[in-house]
């Protein structure tokens, strides 16, 4: 079981699942989960697998990563749920609507689209393998070990636990897998329930190109921009992601058409 982050108490709204990307960690997201549990809902951000305080796994693909989530759902939330999910969390949660819709009530797909991409994270992976723990005593001296840029730096050191000498991160098993992690399996599956997928308007994770591949696995999207965002686009404006996504949660959306009766 994935370890989770709980935010507020069970209510009348429904539930919202926050899944992170990678290197990230359940905790990033406690100034969202919290204001949208003040909303009434509760809301369980998780630590995905080889990631924060969660179990090891030998893989970390997205059908794996898609059961976690449906087991968090089953186990800990008991019913139907709204999904959030960034990056390889966004994959992830877009893998659990397609493979177990009938846990996903609304989803909400944060700077990702189901394609693959070129670029990779190695470099990130080799240089957090690289830094020498036992001979750093400050996080300082960690920051300027990994050698890498501010924000990704920034991002990396919340995974870093400096008294015990280690990453919280299986470095090992995402090393391996970092193509996986870069690509989407294509299933044939469709999802139709309503989805968001949000971007940042400074970002090039999700080009108006993707939106065909979009709209053949969900058939029922929304598409939106968060001016001055970049990718990691819930931390530089949390105020703006957090409205879209209220918004979008509780939005009253007109009933799908139904076909005209076929003539006697």
């Amino acid at each position: 079981m994935l370890n989770t982050i709980t935010h507020g108490e069970p209510g009348t709204r429904r539930p919202i699942l926050i899944a992170h990307g990678l290197f990230g960690s359940g905790r990033n997201w406690g100034v969202i989960a919290r204001r949208l549990a003040a909303e009434g809902r509760q809301v369980i951000a998780v630590d995905m697998r080889n990631h924060g305080s969660s179990p090891w796994y030998p893989d970390h693909n997205y059908f794996a990563m898609a059961q976690d989530l449906a087991q968090v759902i089953e186990d800990k939330l008991g019913s139907r749920a709204d999904v959030i999910g960034h990056s390889m969390g966004g994959k992830a949660a877009m893998m659990l609507a397609l493979t177990r819709p009938e846990l996903v009530d609304r989803l909400v797909v944060a700077d990702i689209a189901p394609v693959t991409y070129g670029h990779s994270h190695i470099a990130s992976i080799n240089a957090m393998q690289a830094v020498d723990l036992d001979a750093v005593s400050t996080r300082a001296e960690a920051a300027a070990a990994l050698g890498m840029d501010s924000d990704t730096t920034g991002l990396l050191l919340q995974s870093l636990d400096l008294p015990h000498k280690r990453w919280k991160l299986n470095l090992e098993t995402l090393g391996r897998e970092v193509r996986t992690i870069s690509g989407f399996p294509q299933t044939g599956l469709t999802y139709g329930g309503h989805t968001l997928f949000l971007r940042g308007a400074l970002s090039d994770y999700v080009l108006p190109e993707h939106r065909d591949t979009i709209r053949a696995m969900f058939t029922r999207p929304h598409f939106a921009k968060l001016p001055g965002a970049g990718h990691w686009l819930q931390a530089e404006k949390p105020t703006e992601f957090f409205n879209a996504v209220s918004a979008f949660l509780c939005k009253d959306f007109e009933p799908a058409m139904q076909p005209a009766p076929a003539m006697a």
